[in-house]
Parts: C-alpha cells; structure tokens; sequence
C-alpha cells in the first residue's frame, strides 16, 4: 500500500508527468517483468499425438513449455508422456511398445496448472 501510495503521489504531480513524457518521446521505453517459465514439469518429456479436442498442437505445447516441460516430435525411452488425442496414430502405439505414459487432454491440463 505505501509503495502504491508513492507511485499514486509521483504522477499526481504535473512536472514528474511531463518528465515521463519527456524520457518516452527521447525513445525510453518501459517494460513490464518478463513471465518466467514454471518449473512444475522441469525434466519432463512430453510428445503430442493426434487431434487435441480444446487446444491447437502449439497451444497445448505453450501450456507445458510454460509449465517448465519440454515437448518432442517423436516417442522414445526419454519420453515422460505421450498426449494423446483423437486418431492418435504410430505414435502412440509406439509409446504402449516402450511403456510409456500415455495421458489424455484433461490429464496434461491437471499437470500444467
């Protein structure tokens, strides 16, 4: 709150405004905090397969880089997880041949959050 206070004081004055404006126009440029990955899935390995019904390949490959995972294009013993969505091809008979994890969307959502 006090910091909030000071930050509500500082524009409140006019000079402190056209001082911004001032650094703005000279080419400064403010930028918020960059979003830092999780860690949640840090190691983990996970391989999409098939049509995912609520979320596009990169969507869903955002949401577990996000979560600190990594996201490969092929099933091997390095694989943690293989997502699989409808008409889920070799890929997943693959991952059943190496006894991989093989999860569904609802499950990867419950890992990412």
């Amino acid at each position: 709150p006090r910091i909030a206070k000071s930050i509500v004081e500082f524009f409140a004055e006019p000079k402190n405004r056209e001082l911004v404006d001032e650094l703005r126009a000279a080419g400064l440029t403010l930028k918020g905090k960059k979003k830092e990955r999780g860690t949640k899935l840090a190691g983990k390995t996970f391989v999409l397969t098939g049509t995912l019904a609520n979320y596009s390949r990169d969507e869903a490959k955002k949401m577990i880089e996000d979560a600190g995972g990594k996201v490969a294009g092929s099933v091997s013993k390095k694989t943690d997880y293989v997502v699989a969505g409808s008409d889920a091809g070799s890929k997943l008979d693959k991952a059943k041949e190496l006894g991989v994890a093989v999860i569904d969307e609802q499950e990867m959502e419950k890992l990412v959050r």
